[in-house]
């Protein structure tokens, strides 16, 4: 029986390795595409880029506004680590201690990036995310996947949940740092997805923000290690820097050629741009700031009742189409630019006030405005208030009735016992008189 699981778990790890292989042999990295935004009827032209694949998306609402090939798979190299970033973060907390293993030291080598660790040495989490986005280190994505997963593998299949959970649709991990290998792809728009999920949480907003950051000495390296940022367009002192950028991610392989994360924020407006395949580093600042340029200059966000919405400038809310859906006791509302979403908002529906019931008093006087006159309530013996009443004020004219009755009987008496008094005395006389 045992022997038969065993077969039935490696028959299954086999096929599931397979999988990524089918999909990315259809892949065409020779292939050119369109800006299929740019079909959008009435909507703003947008900039033609050198790199294969971009996006740009709208950080809030996901909304998005420039696509060339967006959904195409291709190479990610190492904009992978913001995902390994994204799963950090969610994972573990900055003060834990990273005792590095072979895992890690293995990619200390002059062909990958690295900070030189060692066998046996400790660094804090905080240090090793800020050396795996500033420094691109390939020896500390592998170590913070084997320490936060207990397994490499463990860790990247977190990453492919997390991955799926985000609604990422053509993307898959090989590994934590973004090394070559033929199962590990993405596209632009899946990689915008994870960066704006990251957008959401402190700690990843802090680290893929910083640009310069310093590894005090460990218990193995009694030197300072100072990173700087490789990301031009967030550098200040690069010619390719851009206002309002607050971070993002450089990657870069043979296969992959250039390939670009990049998010800026100006006013109440945040921007995702993702390049994959440029021919270099340049290119792919160059393409990003087109499709920054572009979104800023030409949209404009509005809010409406529970959300808001980006509009190409000079369009009114009134030209929308709306879409209202009643779900989980909230009113779901899709804003259109013609068939093309651009919006939503969610507002909770309004439940009715209880009734509150009606207290004995209220049932009284309820009862006797409805009929117009007094209505007593019933005693024990079914008499009502006002017979009650009568009778109590009938009682003292009987008493009078009855004292006037014995009055006279007592005159009555009084004459009665008198009058014998009177008859008794005249026989007394008459018996005295007739004796003599």
């Amino acid at each position: 029986m045992k022997k038969i699981k065993k077969l039935f778990v490696v028959l299954a790890a086999g096929m599931a390795l397979m999988l990524p292989v089918q999909a990315m042999a259809a892949v065409d990295l020779n292939a050119k595409y369109e800006i299929s935004t740019n079909q959008i009827q009435g909507w703003p032209a947008g900039p033609e880029i050198i790199s294969d694949t971009g996006i740009l998306m709208d950080a809030d609402t996901g909304v998005v506004l420039y696509n060339k090939g967006a959904d195409e798979q291709r190479y990610p190299a190492s904009i992978t680590k913001i995902m390994t970033l994204l799963v950090a973060v969610e994972n573990s907390t900055m003060d834990e201690q990273v005792t590095f293993t072979e895992t890690g030291v293995r990619n200390v080598n002059a062909d990958s990036s690295n900070i030189g660790t060692q066998v046996g040495e400790i660094l804090s989490m905080k240090d090793c995310l800020y050396a795996l986005i500033i420094q691109s280190a390939n020896d500390v994505a592998a170590q913070i996947a084997e320490h936060i997963g207990g397994t490499e593998q463990a860790f990247i299949d977190m990453m492919n949940q997390r991955a799926q959970e985000i609604g990422c649709t053509n993307t898959h991990f090989a590994n934590s740092s973004g090394l070559p290998d033929d199962n590990h792809y993405s596209s632009a728009k899946d990689m915008a997805l994870i960066m704006r999920e990251g957008l959401k949480n402190e700690d990843f907003r802090t680290v893929i923000g910083t640009a310069d950051y310093v590894i005090e000495p460990t218990n193995m390296n009694t030197q300072q290690r100072i990173l700087h940022t490789h990301h031009p367009m967030f550098a200040p002192e690069s010619g390719f820097y851009y206002d309002g950028c607050i971070g993002g991610k450089t990657g870069t392989t043979v296969a992959a050629g250039h390939t670009l994360v990049t998010a800026a924020k100006k006013d109440n407006t945040t921007y995702i741009a993702v390049t994959m395949r440029a021919a270099d580093l340049a290119n792919s600042c160059m393409d990003t700031t087109a499709m920054f340029n572009y979104g800023f200059e030409n949209f404009t966000k509005t809010e409406v009742d529970g959300g808001s919405v980006l509009l190409p400038k000079g369009t009114e809310l009134a030209f929308l189409t709306t879409k209202a859906e009643n779900i989980d006791g909230k009113t779901e509302t899709s804003y259109y630019f013609g068939d093309y979403l651009i919006g939503s908002a969610s507002v909770a529906q309004a439940t009715p006030s209880p009734t509150p019931e009606p207290t004995t008093e209220a049932e009284d006087s309820t009862e006797a405005d409805s009929t117009g006159t007094d209505i007593s309530t019933e005693d024990e013996s079914g008499q009502t208030e006002a017979e009650n009443t009568t009778e109590k004020k009938s009682v003292p004219a009987m008493r009078k009735i009855l004292l006037m009755i014995m009055g006279a009987m007592i005159l009555i008496l009084i004459a009665l016992l008198a009058a014998l008094g009177v008859k008794e005395k005249k026989h007394k006389k008459k018996h005295k008189n007739k004796h003599k």
